[in-house]
């Protein structure tokens, strides 16, 4: 991947902002709580349709790359058949036969994401913050864009609101992963120097307000 001159030059810059790690953190104990409280309900809903949906397990638990390249399991709804993992990490829109029928309907709204909140609450992710990338993509990351690994990984942010469509995106394509690594992953770094570089109390509520507002819409 080619490293583009305006990147750079964001990376190295140093920050205007003071982190607020301390506020963030302790907004990311409080929400990530009051969410699975609230949403408790539909997580019992949905471990009993995909129970009943198809064999497997309820929860999906993937290998993913944290703060300063350190692994941890991701937890999701599990959304596709057993085997899924045999024929890549990338899932391709509605052309995808390994979704699961209840899948499908999770991934709509985003409800396989909930159990997330779990990693949150244990301090492997934030609410906000670049979405956590398997190993082989990480192993591409240029120097540059390895400040990602520089902070806690997120449920969403400002290229998750951009690309909440990815696997559309991807399933329009006859080379999926090769457009992934050439133009999605990296257009989608780009956008985590975003808050990477404001990480203020102010974008972190502000990221997750636009989200909510995009699922919803």
């Amino acid at each position: 991947m080619q490293i583009h001159s305006n990147d750079r030059r964001l990376i190295n810059r140093p920050s205007r902002f003071k982190k607020p790690g301390r506020s963030i953190r302790l907004s990311d104990i409080l929400l990530s709580l009051t969410g699975l409280l609230i949403l408790s309900p539909i997580m019992l809903v949905a471990i009993l349709i995909i129970s009943l949906d198809s064999r497997g397990p309820v929860f999906f638990l993937q290998t993913r790359v944290g703060k300063n390249g350190k692994d941890f399991k991701l937890i999701k709804f599990r959304t596709m058949i057993p085997t899924a993992r045999k024929q890549g990490d990338l899932t391709v829109g509605k052309r995808d036969n390994r979704i699961t029928r209840v899948g499908i309907l999770l991934r709509r709204y985003k409800l396989d994401e909930i159990p997330q909140l779990i990693n949150v609450l244990k301090g492997e992710m934030s609410l906000v913050g670049p979405r956590p990338e398997v190993r082989k993509y990480v192993d591409l990351y240029t120097e540059v864009q390895q400040k990602v690994l520089s902070v806690r990984p997120g449920i969403t942010d400002y290229a998750s609101i951009e690309y909440i469509n990815e696997n559309e995106i991807l399933g329009r394509s006859e080379n999926p992963e090769q457009i992934y690594i050439n133009e999605v992953m990296p257009a989608k770094i780009r956008l985590n120097m975003q808050f990477i570089d404001r990480p203020t109390i102010g974008n972190y509520f502000r990221i997750i307000w636009r989200t909510l507002i995009r699922v919803c819409t």
